[in-house]
């Protein structure tokens, strides 16, 4: 059985900024497993997960000056993790054209909503869309992570490092505030 190496986190990091690519090794050693349980249980596909597994990864090593040792290495990671998630979700959803059916009255057959239907709900969309993004970060992440990643709250508070209370505190101010800015909005 290897030795575990006892050194800190940081200091594995300082030894990949001075070039010892074995010492990222074991930094991803280290995460690899909380990187991918996060993703798998919001892909629910292994491959997927291992692919995303592999991209936050890429984006710790290219990002890993900009680490800031005010924070936990592993916050840092799971921040990295749940925002690639979303962008990879967002590129999802813009592949993909949304299919609702409307149902003519009485004949039970689905038919297309108009032109003008469809224009009104994807504007809509992109409306809140602008406004979600306008939210300050602090509550925008939880937002997403919760109604369009799914995500529990014990799992958004494991993707951005902050207890559970914060978490649930801050989605319920960002959608108080998401409202106040749908409202205020022509």
């Amino acid at each position: 059985m290897p030795e575990k190496d006892l050194r800190t986190d940081m200091e594995l990091i300082e030894s990949c900024l001075a070039g010892n690519q074995d010492d990222f090794t074991e930094l991803v050693n280290r995460y690899k497993n909380l990187v991918y349980s996060i993703i798998l249980r919001q892909t629910r596909d292994t491959e997927e997960a291992n692919d995303y597994a592999q991209d936050v990864f890429l984006k710790v090593y290219r990002n890993l000056r900009s680490y800031t040792p005010a924070f936990k290495f592993s916050t840092w990671v799971m921040r990295i993790t749940g925002n690639h998630i979303i962008d990879q979700h967002r590129k999802k959803k813009a592949e993909t054209v949304p299919f609702e059916p409307h149902m003519a009255e009485g004949a039970g057959q689905p038919r297309e909503a108009s032109p003008e239907t469809q224009y009104l709900q994807r504007e809509q969309a992109e409306r809140v869309q602008k406004i979600v993004a306008d939210l300050p970060e602090m509550y925008r992440v939880p937002v997403v992570l919760y109604h369009q990643q799914d995500m529990s709250y014990q799992e958004i508070a494991e993707v951005i490092g902050e207890p559970l209370s914060k978490v649930k505190n801050r989605i319920f101010r960002g959608r108080k505030l998401l409202k106040e800015m749908l409202t205020a909005r022509p």
